[in-house]
């Protein structure tokens, strides 16, 4: 049996992309709420906690890190986003026009790391093939 690093990519993205899918759930949810008195924003942060992992491992290259890291599942922080805040009557600090941006962009994100896991499975075919 040979020993291989070559999925640690495609794991990454891949718990890259189930963080993706769950801030877009977060945002459709917002977007929900928004008539809901005294509903607050909720939103997830990754991008922070992947760096933070990938520099934890000390590894001097981004290939090493990566491959430090597999087979961990590296978690998003979910949060009240200005949970003290809201420019409205009824307590309630969803903008629409911030959520909508903001899940065009998520929706950007999750269809480009499904685009590279699968750019990254047709490589493996090729050279199995």
């Amino acid at each position: 049996m040979l020993s291989s690093d070559a999925f640690s990519y495609i794991n990454l993205l891949d718990n890259t992309a189930d963080i993706s899918w769950r801030r877009e759930t977060l945002i459709n949810n917002n977007i929900a709420n928004n008539d809901t008195p005294g509903y607050k924003r909720m939103d997830i942060e990754f991008e922070s906690v992947l760096r933070r992992e990938l520099i934890n491992t000390h590894e001097k290259t981004l290939d090493r890190a990566v491959k430090a890291l597999d087979g961990t599942q590296i978690e998003g922080i979910e949060y009240k986003d200005y949970e003290n805040y809201s420019y409205r009557l009824d307590g309630n600090n969803v903008d629409m026009d911030t959520e909508n941006v903001e899940l065009a962009s998520e929706q950007l994100r999750y269809q480009t790391l499904t685009t590279s896991i699968n750019n990254e499975v047709a490589r493996f075919k090729s050279v199995i093939s």
